[in-house]
């Protein structure tokens, strides 16, 4: 058998991205390569907008680094680039307000990785690949439609309850602020 240049470049970028995505996942989940671990990860979410932050933060780290393994291995891949660019529309909120570059902390990174998590998730695993060695069993196109409409409709509705937190912390502040300045007028 040959090698095929496709699969081989296929190969390439699951275990890149997935290599990424997967230390980052592990970064939240347990501390590793410097991350913050659960507890830390948590701490951050909530002051992102992220409620519940504990289940957010757990949520993050096995979109990241599950949805990254299941890439690099090729396992269900149309669920995993669900995953991918789901948990990513996360980061992608939280960094928008900074615009795109990630050198003034916008969403160029995360929009990245999620956008090649979804190219890959319809693309396929290409040949070297568990879901090629079990027959594309967890590779269908059901599977596929599912997943990104599963994905889809979860990444909305935590973007838009993180959305409405910070407008509410927003209001608080602002309240607060206006309460302060009066108080020093009397």
């Amino acid at each position: 058998m040959a090698l095929n240049r496709k699969d081989l470049g296929l190969l390439a970028l699951r275990g890149a991205v997935g290599g990424v995505l997967i230390a980052h996942g592990t970064q939240k989940l347990f501390g590793w390569f410097g991350g913050g671990g659960l507890d830390g990860t948590a701490k951050a979410m909530e002051a992102m907008g992220f409620h519940p932050a504990r289940q957010s933060a757990l949520a993050a780290g096995l979109g990241e680094a599950g949805g990254g393994a299941m890439l690099l291995v090729g396992l269900a891949t149309p669920a995993a680039g669900a995953v991918v660019a789901g948990t990513m529309a996360g980061a992608v909120a939280v960094h928008a307000p900074a615009g795109f570059f990630v050198m003034s902390g916008g969403y160029e990174y995360p929009a990245f990785l999620g956008a090649t998590g979804l190219a890959l998730g319809l693309a396929g695993p290409g040949r070297y690949s568990v879901d090629h060695l079990t027959g594309h069993a967890f590779d269908q196109p059901w599977v596929g439609a599912l997943a990104f409409v599963a994905s889809a409709a979860s990444a909305y509705g935590v973007v838009a309850r993180r959305r409405h937190a910070v407008r509410l912390a927003e209001e608080r502040a602002a309240v607060e602020a206006d309460t302060q300045e009066g108080a020093g007028l009397s």
